[in-house]
């Protein structure tokens, strides 16, 4: 019987995870359970995925507020740091901004602006235009900014980010300046000592700001790259992908994910036979049309991942083909000929005008973005999602 499902992807429920857990057995055991249950069979290329939260929590990576600030001492020695592009975020950015602020006797933010990377906006971009305001030229302080805005909330939030960071600076007995401006190397104006805080723009950031003169210039990257006093940390990437985990702690990013993915990947082929791709995910990306958030918050879509998963799509437009090759065919003829095509299409389809309007983005990426919106951050209790079919086409 002809297929009339493609793709379909399932939440799975699991156990809470804790630290020191084995995410190897406990994937795999709602994976199996989970089929059982529901009555569906694993089949090759399937897709597990593992929100990247459960991995860091069951491998204990977490630090405290003091080890970020002993890490900033041992970095800045205490002098007056340039906080450079933090995102808006209680979440992401308040405990470090607490960290970094006990780690030192001065902060000046400096804030891009009308929005930070991620879209969470200060101001909206008809307000910079009535108040005749060039964000790519014009270096606003915060007493001018006041003047020309006001005190604006954030849409979703209803907090204030300059007074709420300037709160959260002045709480740890720092000094705090706020300034406003898109040109990183505005900050050396005001302290030589620099801390990028942005996320994907940060190579740039730190280059441009060497290249004007800084003295010291570290990512968020650099801050818990390795252990501080017996604390979690993340080689790779520091900071970057942190979360708020009570008030004095926050949760690093996983690492050492791929002998994870590896193992499930294996032990899954051990019990079934079949072979399934598996990942760890973070943040996917999507942007909400109201609030103008990217959600792509964590440095990559997916730190490990087997590699089955590696690469782009290579699709080609069903439409295109139905508008334009095979126009004149109907019904039949014309699911007949697209099968035909699409069975022998080539292996790299980049720049083909058949393939123009297919997402052109990693899979990983792809995915991640599928899973992150199964699985949701809030109280759905489903960290592990199961995607059947992506990999299929028409003719499957």
């Amino acid at each position: 019987m002809e297929r009339a499902v493609g793709t379909v992807v399932r939440g799975l429920r699991g156990p809470i995870v804790n630290e020191g857990d084995n995410m190897v057995d406990i994937v795999v055991d709602t994976v199996l359970k989970a089929a059982e249950v529901e009555g569906y069979e694993i089949r090759d290329r399937d897709v597990v995925t593992i929100t990247e939260s459960v991995i860091a929590r069951a491998q204990g990576n977490y630090a405290t507020l003091d080890h970020i600030a002993t890490d900033i001492k041992q970095k800045f020695n205490g002098e007056p740091i340039g906080v450079v592009f933090p995102i808006l975020s209680r979440n992401r950015f308040s405990n470090l901004l607490r960290g970094i602020a006990r780690g030192t006797e001065k902060v000046v933010l400096l804030l891009s602006f009308p929005s930070d990377e991620v879209g969470n906006h200060l101001v909206s971009l008809d307000e910079l235009d009535e108040a005749k305001v060039n964000p790519w030229s014009d270096v606003l302080t915060e007493e001018t900014f006041r003047k020309h805005f006001g005190y604006k909330k954030h849409a979703f939030t209803g907090v204030d980010y300059i007074e709420y960071y300037r709160s959260l600076v002045e709480e740890e007995g720092a000094e705090c300046e706020v300034i406003f401006s898109n040109d990183p190397r505005t900050i050396l104006k005001y302290t030589p000592n620099v801390l990028a805080c942005d996320i994907h723009s940060r190579h740039r950031t730190m280059r441009q700001i060497r290249q004007a003169g800084a003295e010291k210039v570290y990512g968020l990257e650099h801050i818990l790259s390795e252990s501080v006093d017996g604390s979690g940390f993340n080689e790779a990437y520091g900071l970057l992908g942190s979360n708020k985990a009570t008030e004095e702690s926050v949760k690093l990013f996983p690492y050492n994910g791929q002998p994870i993915v590896e193992g499930i990947q294996a032990k899954i082929k051990e019990k079934t036979g079949k072979t399934i791709e598996v990942m760890i995910n973070g943040d996917g990306a999507f942007k909400d049309p109201v609030g103008q958030i990217w959600e792509l918050a964590d440095p990559v879509v997916s730190p490990a991942y087997t590699s089955g998963l590696d690469g782009t799509p290579n699709e080609v437009k069903l439409k295109y083909l139905a508008d334009n090759n095979f126009s004149h065919l109907r019904g039949d003829e014309l699911k007949a000929a697209i099968s035909e095509h699409i069975q022998n299409k080539e292996d790299d389809l980049v720049g083909a005008m058949e393939a123009q309007g297919t997402t052109p983005r990693q899979i990983t990426d792809l995915i991640g973005s599928l899973a992150d919106l199964t699985s949701g951050s809030g109280d759905k209790g489903t960290p592990f999602v199961y995607i059947q079919g992506y990999f299929d086409n028409f003719t499957d």
